[in-house]
């Protein structure tokens, strides 16, 4: 723990990788990846483009994922993890774990919600 309270360094991880749909976009490029962006939004179940889109905009910007262009035609773009992405592998993996273990299985998000929360805060 960090002296006086929350290690500023976690925090920001951990506002990162919580946003909604991001840790499902990792989870699902460590295993899948590299994807273009069509597949990865069928492989995350509720998944809006708009939302996609920004969160591989941010996932970019912090250099987690890696964007290619493949010259056409037709163009391709696809997505990958970046050594920093994948590095993310044994927390998603122990997230995941844990999750199996101790959260009851949702398996589809119900209608409108998915949408309705997509930009709220998580704290």
């Amino acid at each position: 723990m960090h002296p006086g309270g929350c290690c500023p360094q976690y925090h920001q991880a951990v506002e990162l990788i919580g946003r909604r749909w991001t840790g499902a976009i990792v989870a699902v490029l460590l295993e899948d990846g590299p994807l273009r962006f069509s597949t990865l939004r069928s492989a995350v179940p509720g998944l809006s483009d708009r939302v996609l889109s920004q969160r591989l905009r941010e996932l970019e910007a912090e250099a987690l994922v890696e964007r290619t262009v493949h010259p056409g035609p037709p163009v391709r773009v696809e997505y990958a993890l970046t050594p920093k992405g994948r590095d993310l592998e044994a927390v998603v993996r122990a997230l995941e774990t844990w999750g199996q273990r101790w959260m009851s299985c949702r398996t589809s998000v119900p209608a409108g919600a998915a949408a309705a929360a997509d930009d709220l805060p998580l704290g």
